[in-house]
């Protein structure tokens, strides 16, 4: 997700646009002041003390079965259910823009990870349940306060298909945020009968039957059948399109809230990334097209990032422009907002941020959302970097900037290590983090920094991860005890000196 507009008010925050450390997603124009050239950072830095870094391991694509550790959410509760781990989502869905209608049919695969008088998912919106089987024999499912039980016991261990055909209109909730950007959450339809969605912390349940929280990861197929002219975008990798129906299909594990859909009356572009990696670009007709040139520059994005952080993750890349002030880290297709085609220099560091996503997030994800930090801090840090050989600008300005503005994000929202439940991916969770890692960074020395990076997500592909997880790591793959400095960055009140 991109940064957050800072508190102050819009002249304010116009003004002070151009500072990175002013965590944010913007609707004013910004011009990321950020850090040195990389070869200049790495070349001035004293190498690290201690043993060598081990290489990290090539990526590996992670769980391909869909199996996932889920944890009961302390900062939600209410969404999620650790009771169970789904492996896989089938989603044909069917829209109908006249009547506003989806139609649906999500078939899911799942184990029982502990037993219960009957099975529970979130499914929130008005809509009505038409049938419902479990291993293929009928059940009872019916959906209300944002659930959809099914009255079918359930025994710890087993695995079971269950599906659900499901019909309404869909209905988004609102996001847990203060943030000047903060829009409903969940899939939204617009004026003229399309569809759009962002969805975290949680929104996937505004369209499917789901577990939505993070630490259940799990793979997919996608369906969706529009009329005639119309198009069909969702995450993963797109398959054929016969006729009006769409489909894409996701074989690394995907976190409900990285999932995406789009309708609406769309043009494609083809580009080609590094290693014959394919791009798509869904745009609006005469609507996005200031957004273009940007957008285009997804090859030069990704291969910045591959050289920094290892190969691109997933199979196929992309995204989708929405009528939305917001820009999100959707799996292989990012989902963007429209109206940050006004500004392209704060458009270009939006997208590095959310391809950076695709590494710090969607490969490796919190377990939980009281380590958002996890991943704004290493995506904020990456836009840095970025903005930083595009500008010229040095790492000490940034870091300057970055701890005033760390400072005033601490004494309004608190650490980044315990976020608010009413403050979701606010500036506390972006600024302060990205300034421990530029404290690791600068500690490390440039070659081991990236190594560490790159160790991180290969050897923590298609998992959730938490804080603990982390700073093990770390002190693991670099031989030194960083405790200290990553819980002083995550739970100080005050700026760390």
């Amino acid at each position: 997700m991109r940064r957050p507009p800072s508190h102050r008010s819009t002249a304010s925050r116009r003004k002070t646009a151009a500072h990175p450390g002013a965590a944010g997603r913007r609707r004013a124009p910004r011009v990321v002041a950020a850090l040195a050239a990389l070869a200049v950072l790495a070349g001035c830095t004293a190498p690290a003390e201690g043993r060598t870094l081990r290489s990290p391991q090539p990526l590996d694509a992670g769980n391909r079965d869909g199996t996932s550790t889920p944890v009961a959410d302390p900062v939600y509760p209410s969404y999620g259910n650790p009771g169970i781990d789904v492996l896989h989502y089938g989603l044909a869905l069917t829209w109908a823009p006249p009547t506003k209608t989806l139609t649906g049919t999500a078939t899911l695969k799942l184990r029982v990870l502990r037993a219960d008088q009957a099975l529970r998912l979130d499914l929130t919106g008005p809509y009505a349940v038409t049938a419902t089987t479990v291993d293929g024999a009928a059940a009872t499912g019916r959906v209300g306060g944002g659930k959809l039980t099914v009255d079918r016991a359930v025994t710890a261990g087993s695995t079971l298909t269950l599906v659900v055909q499901y019909q309404g209109t869909p209905a988004p909730v609102p996001m847990p945020s203060h943030r000047g950007d903060a829009e409903p959450l969940g899939l939204t339809v617009t004026g003229d009968g399309g569809l759009w969605t962002m969805q975290e912390p949680y929104g996937a349940s505004t369209w499917y039957p789901s577990n939505d929280q993070p630490s259940d990861k799990a793979l997919y197929d996608i369906s969706v059948t529009v009329p005639d002219g119309w198009e069909a975008v969702a995450g993963g990798t797109p398959g054929p399109v016969r006729g009006s129906t769409f489909t894409y299909s996701s074989d690394r594990p995907v976190a409900t809230y990285l999932t995406t859909l789009a309708v609406g009356q769309y043009q494609q572009e083809r580009l080609t990334g590094p290693r014959g990696l394919p791009i798509t670009l869904w745009t609006r007709p005469g609507v996005d097209d200031a957004m273009l040139p940007v957008l285009r520059k997804a090859p030069e994005q990704l291969r910045w990032l591959e050289s920094r952080f290892g190969q691109y993750p997933f199979p196929s890349a992309g995204a989708v422009v929405v009528p939305s002030d917001s820009a999100m880290e959707t799996q292989q297709m990012v989902t963007v907002g429209g109206s940050l085609g006004k500004y392209p220099a704060a458009l270009d560091t939006v997208m590095l941020h959310e391809y950076a996503h695709q590494w710090f997030g969607d490969t490796v994800g919190p377990s939980q959302w009281k380590d958002v930090w996890l991943n704004e801090g290493w995506a904020t840090y990456a836009e840095a970097l970025y903005a930083a050989e595009r500008d010229g600008t040095g790492i000490e300005a940034w870091a300057k900037r970055a701890r005033q503005r760390d400072a005033e994000v601490r004494q309004q929202l608190g650490p980044p290590g315990n976020p608010r439940s009413d403050s979701f991916a606010e500036g506390n969770v972006y600024v302060c983090p990205a300034l421990m890692l530029y404290e690791l960074h600068r500690q490390l020395g440039g070659p081991a920094f990236f190594a560490l990076a790159r160790a991180w997500v290969s050897q923590h592909a298609g998992t959730a991860q938490d804080r603990a997880a982390f700073t093990a790591f770390v002190n693991r793959q670099t031989g030194r005890d960083f405790t200290g400095l990553i819980d002083a960055w995550l739970d100080s009140p005050t700026t760390p000196a």
